[in-house]
């Protein structure tokens, strides 16, 4: 019998995400069930033309996700972003990109920009994204609606 064939190509250091990363991960699978052009819309309007550039809507709304997702700070979250390929992906990067991707305090600014109701935005989405995938789930379960009765000892003593 002859052996499997196995692909002996190296990847290539400047192969992308697609490529590398695990498509099960929940933080793969997450970045591809977003609308994330619900936030370009909505906070497009909030940046003007003028001044220096900010950073992209969806790194910014992505990193606000991953802070509560994980439940860490504006610091840690900028932090491991720069060593988690997942983060980075979740944030549409396609390739490992070195360095922080901003300053913790251009959060605050951000969710200052976006306000309470962009907020509700980013939380609705979430929302509705895990309504979605429990309906789905749902109609796959089965349920057991019995009730074992309890079991009363007496004691003797």
């Amino acid at each position: 019998m002859l052996a499997k064939y196995v692909n002996k190509k190296q990847l290539c250091c400047f192969s992308t995400f697609e490529e590398q990363l695990n498509h099960h991960h929940p933080l793969y699978i997450l970045a591809n069930r977003i609308d994330w052009s619900i936030f370009e819309k909505a906070f497009s309007p909030l940046f003007s033309n003028n001044g220096r550039p900010a950073k992209p809507i969806r790194l910014m709304v992505s990193l606000i996700l991953l802070k509560h997702i994980r439940n860490i700070s504006d610091e840690t979250v900028v932090e491991q972003w720069e060593e988690n390929s997942y983060y980075q992906y979740f944030s549409g990067k396609q390739m490992f990109a070195c360095g922080q991707p901003c300053d913790a305090s251009e959060l605050v600014h951000f969710r200052k920009r976006i306000g309470a109701w962009g907020t509700e935005l980013i939380l609705k989405e979430s929302i509705h994204i895990n309504i979605n995938e429990k309906d789905s789930k749902e109609d796959k379960a089965t349920r057991d609606t019995t009730v074992q009765e309890k079991k009363y000892y007496l004691s003797y003593g």
